[in-house]
């Protein structure tokens, strides 16, 4: 009996990438292993190398443009923004006039203060003006005036 060399290298190749995979659980190597399981089937077959490596290539990228759009979608679909992330597109209350250039400024949002910093270098947001949050820096708000 003799062993297919081609093969045996596409199964261990078959076989780390779903192990990189396991540890990760990223989806980050399992379209290769698509890759290489066709090419495991196709090195049995006794097809050249040259059109393994193509197929695996082929595969692989076919894989990941029609597959992963779907998959991160599922992967994300339980996905719950953290106490941060939610903050952003919110409406906060500005509790200490906003400046940037002096380095001020405070906003209330769910019963929270926190340091406040606007969109835009010269701008100044007074007390009391309500204001959208457009990102988080640290422990900053960025805000603009509503």
């Amino acid at each position: 009996m003799e062993i297919n060399v081609q093969a045996v290298v596409w199964l261990v190749i078959l076989v780390v990438l779903l192990a990189v995979e396991a540890v990760t659980l990223g989806l980050t190597t399992i379209w290769f292993a698509g890759g290489a399981l066709a090419s495991f089937g196709m090195a049995i077959a006794g097809t050249e190398v040259f059109w393994q490596i193509v197929v695996f290539c082929i595969v692989s990228v076919v894989l990941l443009i029609v597959t992963r759009p779907a998959a991160v979608r599922y992967m994300n679909r339980g996905h719950v923004k953290t106490n941060a992330e939610s903050l952003i597109g919110e409406i906060a209350v500005v509790t200490e006039t906003i400046d940037n250039l002096a380095g001020t400024g405070q906003a209330r949002v769910k019963g929270q203060y926190w340091t406040a910093r606007a969109t835009r270098e010269d701008a100044q947001i007074e007390d009391g003006k309500t204001v959208k949050i457009k990102e988080i820096k640290g422990v900053k708000l960025i805000v603009e005036e509503v």
